[in-house]
């Protein structure tokens, strides 16, 4: 009788920094967590929300294309860039064009999208600052880290956009962002919205844990708008963001380790029912005018 050996889990990622190391293997690895994993374990999102997701990987969309794109020209490193001809591509040889591309792990663009994420990237070359901190002779992109988290003992990992290669004083670590608005106003509420806080502080902490910078590195956000003139800001954050950040960390990662122990991933309200008072202006509205 012929048996069929059952497929084998990829080993995890060993512990210190991988310079090499894929962005489908590192994505792969369930028995760490990612800065951005720490996010979705936090309200507004759940564990169940995350598990979701770790289970089940999102498909290609045009968001990400434009996003992992971007990266690819700004960065060096990434997918392939196929440009497929025509203003639409709902017709069969387009659309098997575009499969084969995304089969390869590339990224189908139009032509005007080419030219877009080109324009992107010598905007930011143009740039003195974003320039510096991304010059080719002084770094390297998509490197990965993985370490222990000593107060819960769980598996932590980090891909850092991009990794100084000259580390004689204080360490700064750039991670490019794309935007539609990359002004002041405009990421101060994406740091609400998306969690930047807590990435801040997780990046910084890596780069302290895998022995590569002190208690004074520092992560800076290179924010690039996607349409021209690719406007480029280059934004840190205070310290009582990063502070905040660094605890809501704290708080996913207890929050990973129990749900890692119990196999429990709960949702919003699996047990009790969630009391709710009215929004706060809300409720200063009403009680002057009914109360």
């Amino acid at each position: 009788m012929t048996t069929t050996a059952e497929p084998t889990a990829l080993a995890a990622p060993a512990l210190g920094l991988h310079t090499d190391l894929s962005n489908e293997d590192y994505h792969a690895d369930k028995t760490s967590l990612s800065s951005s994993g720490a996010r979705k374990l936090l309200p507004p999102s759940c564990p169940a929300k995350f598990r979701w997701e770790q289970d089940n990987p999102q498909p290609a969309s045009k968001t990400f294309d434009y996003g992992n794109a971007a990266h690819r020209m700004v960065l060096g490193n990434g997918p392939d860039l196929e440009v497929v001809p025509g203003a639409r591509w709902d017709d069969g040889k387009s659309k098997k064009k575009i499969a084969e591309i995304r089969e390869r792990g590339g990224i189908p663009l139009k032509q005007h999208e080419m030219q877009m994420v080109t324009g992107m990237a010598a905007a930011i070359r143009r740039h003195p600052l974003a320039a510096a901190l991304l010059d080719p002779a002084y770094g390297a992109p998509e490197q990965s880290g993985f370490w222990i988290d000593e107060p819960s003992g769980i598996r932590r990992r980090v891909r850092f956009d991009w990794l100084p290669s000259m580390q004689s004083g204080r360490l700064i670590v750039p991670d490019y962002k794309t935007a539609a608005d990359a002004s002041d106003d405009a990421f101060q509420k994406a740091i609400d919205k998306y969690g930047y806080n807590q990435q801040a502080a997780w990046y910084e902490d890596a780069a302290q844990a895998l022995g590569l910078g002190d208690q004074a590195t520092e992560l800076l956000f290179i924010v690039q708008e996607k349409t021209a003139p690719y406007l480029v800001n280059v934004i840190g954050l205070d310290f009582f963001a990063r502070e905040i950040g660094r605890a809501k960390n704290r708080a996913a990662i207890e929050t990973f380790a129990e749900c890692t122990d119990s196999g429990r991933w709960p949702g919003y309200a699996d047990d009790n029912p969630n009391y709710l008072p009215l929004p706060g202006w809300a409720e200063t509205r009403d009680k002057e005018i009914y109360l």
